[in-house]
C-alpha cells in the first residue's frame, strides 16, 4: 500500500527541518497542478538545494527560496 503525500510529508519532515537552510515542509501543487512536497529555504546556499531529495517515496520535492520567517 503506497502512502498519501500527508504521510510522506510527516515521516520525512523532522528529518529535513535539520538540514541547516531549511525552515518550512508543507504540501502544495506544481505548475502543472500536480501534488508536490514544497520545501522552503531562507536563501540559495551553495550545496544547499543539491542536500534535498528531487522525490521522496513518489511524490515530487519542489524548492522555493522564500527568505526568513519572523513571528509577529
Amino acid at each position: 500500500m503506497s502512502l498519501t503525500i500527508q504521510e510522506v510529508k510527516e515521516k520525512h519532515e523532522a528529518r529535513i527541518l535539520k538540514i541547516e537552510g531549511v525552515i518550512s515542509v508543507g504540501i502544495g501543487l506544481r505548475e502543472d497542478k500536480t501534488p508536490a512536497i514544497i520545501v522552503g529555504l531562507n536563501q540559495d546556499k551553495q550545496g544547499l538545494v543539491r542536500r534535498i531529495p528531487l522525490v521522496l517515496d513518489g511524490y515530487p520535492v519542489e524548492i522555493q527560496i522564500i527568505g526568513s520567517i519572523k513571528a509577529q
